[in-house]
C-alpha cells in the first residue's frame, strides 16, 4: 500500500515555485501578489489565513491580510475588493469563507476580477474549466491539489472508474469536471454520489479512484472499497480524544485503518490533501502573475 504523502508533495511544489519567483524577479523586478480578506472572528479561519499567509512568505511572495470585523458590510467588502481588483500588485484575491450570515458569499464571488480569483470559484473559471480552456483559467484549488497529488504518484487514471462522493461546489462537482477532461492525470469514467444517492456502497465498490468529500468521519469504510483502488480522502473532521494534549484529533471521511488495508494507496488525514490545496492557490496566485505579466 502506497501512502500518499500531501505533505511531502506540497513542499516539493514550494520549493519549485519559489525557485520560478526567483527566476521572474530578476526578470521583471516584481513579485507576485496575494491579498486576503477575513471577516470576523472565526477561529479556523484565522488559523487558515495566518497558514496561507505564511507559505506566501516561505516561498518569497507577497502577502497581506485584510481584517474585518463581523459587522462589516456587503457593500465594504465589494468596495475592498474593488480597488484589489484595480491594483496591479495584487495578482490573487481570496475571501475566507464561511462569511457571516449576513454577506452574500455570491455576490463576494462574482466581484472579484477572474483574472485574480484564486480560489477559482468565479463562475468564469468555472466555466472555462468545464470547456478545457486550462491556459486561461484558475482551477479550484482542492481538486487541482487532487489532480497534481494523482501525477505526481503515477497512478494510472485514463480510462478508469472514478467515483467521487459528494456534490459540492467547492470540491465535488469541480473535481468532477476535472476527472472527465482529457488530461494525463484525468480522463477517467465519473460517478458522482450525494445525499439521494441509493445504495453508496454498491456505487463505492466500482471505483478504481475514490474520492470522497463529505464531512463525516469514517463514512468510507473497507467494506466500501473495492481491493486495489486509491484512495483520495478530502475529509478533515475535529473529533474529541482524550489522549491528546488539545482534547481533539482530525480524521478524514475514510475509515483510514480499514481501508487501508485493502487499497492500494490512501492519503492521510492530516497530512494529504489539506496541504496541497495551499500549495494550489500558491500556484494559481504565480500563473496570475504570470499572465499579468506576458510571461
Amino acid at each position: 500500500m502506497v501512502l500518499i504523502d500531501g505533505k511531502k508533495v506540497s513542499a516539493d511544489l514550494q520549493e519549485e515555485l519559489s525557485a520560478t519567483i526567483r527566476h521572474d524577479r530578476s526578470i521583471t523586478g516584481k513579485l507576485p501578489g496575494l491579498t486576503i480578506i477575513l471577516v470576523g472572528q472565526d477561529p479556523s479561519s484565522q488559523v487558515y489565513v495566518r497558514n496561507k499567509a505564511k507559505r506566501c512568505k516561505e516561498i518569497g511572495m507577497n502577502s497581506t491580510v485584510i481584517e474585518l470585523p463581523d459587522e462589516t458590510t456587503l457593500e465594504e467588502i465589494l468596495e475592498r475588493i474593488a480597488l484589489l481588483n484595480a491594483d496591479p500588485e495584487t495578482h490573487g484575491i481570496l475571501v475566507q469563507q464561511p462569511l457571516p450570515p449576513h454577506i452574500d458569499e455570491m455576490s463576494v464571488t462574482l466581484a472579484i476580477d477572474p483574472e485574480k480569483d484564486v480560489d477559482g470559484f468565479h463562475p468564469e473559471n468555472i466555466g472555462k474549466m468545464v470547456l478545457g480552456h486550462f491556459e486561461s483559467c484558475h482551477i479550484s484549488c482542492t481538486a487541482y491539489g487532487i489532480l497534481e497529488l494523482l501525477g505526481r504518484y503515477g497512478i494510472e487514471t485514463s480510462g478508469r472508474h472514478c467515483v467521487i462522493v459528494g456534490r459540492s461546489n467547492i470540491v465535488g462537482k469541480p473535481m468532477a469536471n476535472l476527472m472527465l477532461q482529457k488530461l494525463d492525470s484525468a480522463n477517467c469514467t465519473v460517478t458522482v454520489c450525494h445525499s439521494a444517492s441509493k445504495e453508496i456502497a454498491t456505487l463505492t465498490r466500482l471505483a478504481d479512484i475514490l474520492i470522497v468529500a463529505v464531512g463525516k468521519p469514517g463514512f468510507i469504510t473497507a467494506g466500501m472499497v473495492k481491493p486495489g483502488a486509491v484512495v483520495i480522502d478530502v475529509g478533515n473532521n475535529r473529533i474529541g480524544d482524550a489522549s491528546t494534549k488539545s482534547g481533539f484529533r482530525y480524521v478524514g471521511d475514510v475509515d483510514f485503518d480499514g481501508v487501508s488495508t485493502v487499497a492500494s494507496a490512501i492519503t492521510p488525514v492530516p497530512g494529504g490533501v489539506g496541504p496541497m490545496t495551499i500549495a494550489m492557490l500558491m500556484k494559481n496566485t504565480v500563473n496570475s502573475f504570470h499572465r499579468s505579466n506576458g510571461l
